[in-house]
């Protein structure tokens, strides 16, 4: 979404850099964006596909590729049924035009209910708390930061990941102007995050204990008579009920749990309630614990009842220019469960932590064969070491990749995209997630060989394989190779808000930007008449229009969420907490986006990252020094990683970083083999879910340290 500047040489890249032309962005550039160019040029990138024979790869042409894949998925079907055929999906899919697009048509023809994602190792609660309040997955209000005076972030580092779920360039300087113009921003986390050194103020948080916190919030707001909720009444007649789910969660009752003094939790409500407008946002972290999806409806609550929900400076909705939501699944709670633990589905997949066990679990619906779109699972989901196992009998796996990787490794062909310098692109996830309305369409920066395809192709390729198999008209795929994923953004952008039906009604600054006397009337081609985007104005109030039930009121679903409050009680108070455990938290850094850049030799160039960071208190304790080698243990593995001693870490936490561990036989990542880190999942425990949504407990994993 940031803007950027390429400069190229026929097909050589030169150099990236920010644009500083661009109206969301202005210049604005992470690491991140620099290193596509180590993707576009890394030798290690698959262009072709290839098959596994023996122990060898070898380049097979497109056609013989697709006919190969879309047999033996026919086959396994055929013989053991469709659930037989597993799916899981990446996170990259959500940054990709036409795998968001496109790739719903193949998942649709294989009809297997054995899908899984990304989502339920991250934002799996956002999705349910939205779907069920506001009647669609993905209406997730987001914090208006540009006119806040008050900024409560619980469990989220923006500094390195420019956001998440919150679409904000440049979120050091938005911080900072937030403290300009005299507000405040407080960060609640267990370790002290590079968010938190630029904070005003910071609480460390013993981890998984969120729910208790906002549980105490809520209890001071009506304890001291803080909520101002009259204008959202009307749309949640029910809101002041909520104080009858409070009465045992006083802060005084919490402290010792939280690791927060209840003076410090009256004092935290109160700077919020008293500030001109104040938002509070809660991210992965707040999410990847056993209440997550119970601490992301309080939050959303402690926004409502303080009056910051749909308000200038609070949290609002989006209004983006190519709006998916009307046309898209609004997330199905259809109350079917996964085959052997029963863990929900939602939005038509099961939870992550199940998919080893489907696989290694005789019976029918047992999954025989895997698609694994642009995920690297082994290293990104819990008990990565029982999935290694899992994935070793299966009889079947496509992976739909450029790398071999961690997982593909383990695939018997591999299907290969382009990267995203070679492919146009329009942001159709993270738009509707940002903090200012804009939008920009970017078209692929080289041309690519007439050997190449990109993610669309791939998938509708094997989708029309794979009806015709199954003896299904594939008459209307000849209208989708037509349209293209740009022309379903075409149609989006037309029939959209800003499309032929906006007002001519345009302001000065608009006509600054080049827009014209004549009105947005947005479409593909206006778009890239104008490469560095089109702003479309700050957030604007959107009840009801932004409620997607049919009442248009705001479903609060009490028995739903607060039947959970029992199961908080039981962990926290009816069993005593052991004060010398020590618990893994995950961390971020701003050179690393998941498993994606360890092969960008930009990006993981200085200093050893992969650590595991600990308190100079638990250090003493186990006779730990600087650089010393650790053996850390869980229920599910164990791993050896390099000790870092930080104060910026509460005591009883350590924390190791997600998305390494390139260590593995079969690889073929030259430069990520060389930094090759530690895999904390490895350690994290698939029978540890949040009992509410299925999402992974990631956050609070009990272990324990040994000095090598």
């Amino acid at each position: 979404m940031c803007g950027i500047e390429v400069a190229t040489q026929g097909k050589r890249i030169l150099s990236i850099k920010g644009d500083k032309d661009n109206p969301f962005s202005a210049g604005h550039i992470c690491p991140k964006a620099s290193a596509l160019k180590d993707l576009y040029d890394d030798p290690d990138r698959l262009k072709r596909p290839v098959k596994k024979v023996g122990d060898e790869w070898q380049e097979i042409p497109w056609s013989e590729a697709f006919d190969y894949v879309a047999e033996k998925l026919h086959h396994t079907q055929s013989t053991h049924g469709k659930d037989a055929v597993g799916v899981y999906l990446g996170n990259p899919n959500a940054h990709n035009m036409g795998a968001i697009l496109f790739g719903p048509y193949f998942y649709r023809a294989l009809e297997s209910h054995n899908r899984y994602s990304a989502t339920s190792v991250d934002q799996l609660p956002h999705h349910i708390v939205s779907r069920r309040l506001f009647g669609h997955m993905s209406q997730i209000p987001i914090p208006d930061i540009d006119h806040t005076q008050h900024f409560v972030i619980i469990g989220g580092n923006p500094l390195a990941s420019n956001g998440s779920i919150m679409t904000v360039p440049n979120v050091k300087k938005r911080l900072k102007d937030v403290q300009k113009r005299g507000g405040k921003v407080v960060v609640i986390d267990p370790k002290r995050t590079d968010t938190a050194d630029l904070s005003c103020e910071h609480h460390f948080i013993r981890p998984g204990s969120d729910v208790l916190l906002l549980l105490a919030m809520l209890h001071v707001v009506f304890d001291k008579q803080l909520h101002n909720a009259e204008a959202l009444l009307p749309y949640a007649e029910e809101l002041l009920e909520v104080e009858g789910y409070l009465r045992d969660f006083s802060p005084e009752n919490v402290s010792e749990q939280t690791g927060i003094e209840a003076s410090q939790v009256i004092q935290l409500v109160t700077d919020f309630c008293e500030a001109e407008s104040a938002v509070c946002y809660g991210r992965m972290g707040a999410s990847v614990q056993a209440f997550g999806t119970l601490t992301q409806y309080l939050i959303m609550l402690f926004n409502m009842l303080t009056g910051n929900l749909d308000r200038q400076g609070g949290m609002m909705f989006t209004q983006p220019a190519a709006d998916i939501l009307p046309v898209s699944s609004r997330g199905s709670m259809s109350g079917y469960s996964s085959r052997v633990r029963g863990l929900p589905a939602f939005a038509g997949e099961y939870p992550v932590a199940c998919l080893a066990e489907e696989i290694l679990t005789p019976g029918e619906g047992q999954i025989k064969a895997m698609v694994i779109g642009a995920g690297n699972p082994v290293v990104t989901t819990p008990n990565t070491e029982q999935l290694e196992r899992a994935f070793s009998q299966l009889d079947f796996i496509v992976s739909v990749d450029f790398y071999i990787s961690e997982t593909s490794r383990h695939a018997d062909i591999i299907l290969p995209p382009v990267t995203p310098l070679e492919r146009d692109h329009y942001d159709v996830v993270f738009h509707n997630f940002a903090v200012r309305n804009y939008a920009t369409y970017s078209e692929a920066v080289v041309d690519i060989d007439n050997d190449q395809l990109t993610d669309w192709q791939i998938y509708l390729s094997l989708a029309e394989r794979l009806d015709k198999l199954n003896g299904k008209s594939t008459a209307h795929y000849q209208t989708l190779w037509q349209k293209q994923p740009k022309g379903v953004i075409d149609d989006l952008l037309k029939s959209g808000q800003y499309g032929a039906h906006a007002s001519a009604n345009i302001s000065a600054k608009e006509n600054a930007n080049g827009i014209g006397n004549e009105g947005y009337n947005l479409s593909l081609d206006k778009l890239k008449a104008h490469p560095h985007g089109i702003d479309l104005g700050p957030l604007q109030p959107a009840l009801p229009d932004a409620i997607f039930h049919e009442n248009k009121k705001i479903d609060l679903n009490f028995n739903y969420f607060m039947s959970d409050i029992a199961r908080v009680k039981t962990h926290f108070f009816d069993q005593k907490r052991n004060e010398n455990q020590i618990v893994l938290i995950g961390r971020r850094h701003i050179k690393t986006n998941n498993s994606w850049l360890h092969n960008s030799p930009r990006m993981v160039k200085g200093n050893n990252r992969c650590t595991l960071q600990l308190h100079p208190i638990d250090a003493a304790k186990y006779d730990v020094n600087e650089g010393d080698r650790v053996k850390v243990t869980s229920r599910v593995g164990e791993l050896f990683v390099e000790a870092e001693i930080t104060d910026s870490i509460m005591p009883g936490v350590v924390s190791i970083p997600h998305g390494w561990g390139h260590n593995k036989k079969g690889i073929k990542l030259g430069v990520a083999s060389q930094y090759p880190g530690v895999n904390t999942n490895i350690l994290t425990d698939e029978m540890q879910v949040d009992t509410l949504s299925g999402n992974s407990v990631l956050n609070g994993v009990p272990v324990s340290l040994e000095r090598m």
